[in-house]
């Protein structure tokens, strides 16, 4: 009978031996369902701090889009994750939505939360007249390019103090480089336009800026800094893969 206790006693440690060894390898890879759940958790957790900046920084009575600050700040944060940014205290949003007679250019400071720059900017001459609704990444297009970009280096050009750009979406932007699209002053954007037409000048494709504001602009987002080219179009905002991915 003492033989046999002892039997069933080992027989119940091997059992439970047995069921912890099992266990952990039935727990540790997570299910498809999980892994989704998990990146549904993230992209909630962007877009609720990105509604709560919106409304703190009072974007919309400044006329930025709602949709144009989230696109902007969802992009911004997988462009952080990938390391492209090194400048991440500054984004800055050129709301094509709008026409161009309104300050549709934003530059938003995310460490102290607060709107630095709101001004005018120009698109391309052949997206559109008051209002841009064609966008091209093709050589001598003369129109506005969508989607991110991360500033370059400044220098002197035709238009003196002028900032480079690199396009960070192939099929979209990527040729900006190489299309010499920069961030420039110019004298047919800004306030004193409108008193002799009826809507801004425009660019050959450049995000031209006021002239009187240039330096500011320029020295504040140059080296390293995020800039989002919106424009609520189903073709690029379905087809981004910073957007999608």
């Amino acid at each position: 009978m003492k033989n046999r206790s002892s039997l069933s006693v080992y027989g119940l440690l091997l059992a439970c031996l047995s069921i912890s060894w099992l266990s952990p390898s039935k727990t540790v890879k997570p299910s498809s369902a999980d892994s989704s759940i998990t990146k549904s958790i993230e992209n909630n957790t962007v877009e609720s701090k990105a509604s709560q900046l919106y409304t703190a920084l009072g974007l919309e009575e400044k006329g930025l889009s709602k949709d144009a600050f989230e696109y902007a700040y969802k992009g911004y944060n997988k462009l952080i994750d990938k390391h492209i940014i090194k400048r991440p205290e500054l984004l800055t949003i050129c709301d094509f939505s709008q026409s161009s007679n309104n300050k549709r250019l934003y530059i938003v400071n995310l460490n102290s939360n607060e709107l630095v720059v709101n001004t005018y900017v120009a698109h391309g001459r052949n997206s559109g007249g008051e209002f841009a609704t064609k966008f091209s990444n093709k050589m001598s297009s003369l129109q506005s390019s969508l989607g991110f970009y991360i500033t370059q280096n400044t220098y002197f050009g035709e238009h003196g103090l002028s900032l480079k750009v690199s396009g960070l979406e192939a099929g979209y932007n990527d040729k900006a480089y190489s299309r010499a699209i920069v961030v420039h002053g110019a004298g047919y954007i800004g306030g004193s336009w409108l008193s002799h037409s009826s809507y801004m000048g425009r660019s050959y494709g450049c995000p031209a800026i006021p002239e009187n504001e240039k330096n500011l602009i320029i020295n504040t987002i140059k080296n390293g800094t995020c800039l989002f080219i919106y424009h609520p179009s189903k073709n690029y905002l379905k087809g981004s893969k910073l957007l999608n991915g």
